[in-house]
């Protein structure tokens, strides 16, 4: 497994990661633009010269909101999300975030029990943020200001 930043040449198959992983996916033009944000890390992970996974996080100042994270379903439950997680974070570390925010669809328990294991914590509700189903967003906060 290998995981390096994105570029161009993987747009066509992180906009087909997203589509595959998600009900409402980014505009297909979404990913390009991050590429190009001063704010944005963007990343994926490569198993076999294949790109399975994607992430992109936000920072700014001490703070990191990570914006969408997806792997391919064909190497789900393998370990991939959370080693993507955990490299994209410790690269924010790095860059001196501290907070970590992010929103996730209050019936997606695989997902939470992922952020879970790395320590966010509900800290709110967004009542019907997802517009194709109306399903509420958890809000999860991981606050790392005192492992400075």
């Amino acid at each position: 497994m290998l995981i390096r930043p994105m570029t161009m040449a993987d747009l066509p198959i992180v906009i087909e990661l997203d589509e595959l992983s998600f009900s409402q996916p980014w505009p297909s033009d979404a990913f390009a633009m991050e590429l190009f944000n001063p704010n944005a890390r963007c990343l994926v992970v490569e198993v076999e010269a294949r790109v399975v996974a994607s992430i992109v996080l936000w920072l700014v100042l001490d703070e990191t909101h990570i914006a969408t994270i997806a792997v391919h379903p064909d190497f789900r439950r393998q370990g991939i999300g959370k080693a993507l997680l955990k490299a994209s974070m410790d690269a924010a570390y790095a860059e001196g975030a501290r907070l970590y925010h992010l929103e996730v669809r209050a019936g997606n328990a695989a997902a939470q029990k992922m952020y879970a294991d790395f320590g966010y914590e509900i800290v709110g509700r967004r009542p019907k943020y997802y517009q194709d189903n109306g399903e509420d967003a958890l809000l999860l906060t991981l606050d790392l200001t005192e492992a400075a």
